[in-house]
């Protein structure tokens, strides 16, 4: 599984989560700090990324526009970097549910 890190999401994550999933980048490496949710949204498609954010906005986007790629949108408020590690690596196997399945395309964690 590929995750593609929003700007939300620290980049700090990438090194520590890259031990458990197979790709992970942080979108000011992959297309740039000032990215818009579609450039974001086009990306991810292209090469085949699960968006890990906490906006909103891509909801919107996945109502629209369907899926993939496929979004897991963070329900967490404002929490340490290490929480959000742990809480993506606990998550592994929904995650990876969410990879497989054609049935759904928005995973939300809390």
């Amino acid at each position: 599984m590929k995750l593609l890190l929003d700007a939300n999401i620290s980049y700090r994550l990438v090194k520590s989560l890259e031990i458990v999933y197979n790709d992970v980048i942080h979108i000011d490496k992959a297309i740039g700090e000032m990215a818009t949710d579609i450039e974001i949204w086009n990306y991810a498609l292209k090469y085949d990324f699960i968006i890990v954010t906490n906006d909103l906005d891509f909801i919107n986007l996945i109502n629209i526009m369907g899926f993939p790629p496929k979004i897991v949108l963070l329900k967490t408020g404002n929490q340490s970097n290490n929480y959000i590690n742990h809480l993506l690596i606990s998550k592994l196997n929904n995650i990876s549910d969410l990879y497989h399945t054609n049935d759904y395309g928005l995973l939300e964690i809390m």
